[in-house]
């Protein structure tokens, strides 16, 4: 098991990271530590797909030297999800970002209990 584990060191790495956003992104009840925790599951999710998508000796899938045979090349799909991904994790971030503000100038609080707190008695 131990060689296994060392010879997938990335993909055990993408799920410690991945464990750790989940964990920090039930526990925390901080609005902005919620987020962080959200980009690491994200950053977890890229780092596995970038793993699977990689094969050791093989180039990126440019054609050069007029070599058009496909065991020459790694697989592009991975790498153009990651990008995809990228794009949109941002976008999501800033938007949740974008809320928070308005959340905190509302409430004058980042405090998830709190904000559900004050909610109950506006009678919402």
């Amino acid at each position: 098991m131990g060689a296994n584990l060392f010879a997938n060191y990335g993909e055990a790495v993408a799920v410690i990271l991945f464990g750790i956003g989940f964990s920090n992104l039930l526990l925390q009840k901080n609005l902005i530590k919620k987020i962080i925790g959200l980009n690491i599951m994200d950053t977890a999710v890229y780092l596995f797909l970038a793993e699977k998508g990689y094969i050791e000796g093989r180039m990126a899938p440019i054609v050069v030297d007029g070599i058009q045979s496909v065991d020459a090349y790694i697989n592009p799909i991975p790498s153009g999800l990651v990008l995809t991904g990228i794009v949109v994790s941002v976008s999501v971030t800033a938007l949740m970002l974008s809320l928070t503000i308005r959340l905190y100038r509302r409430y004058h609080t980042l405090d998830l209990d709190e904000i559900s707190t004050q909610l109950k008695k506006e009678g919402r």
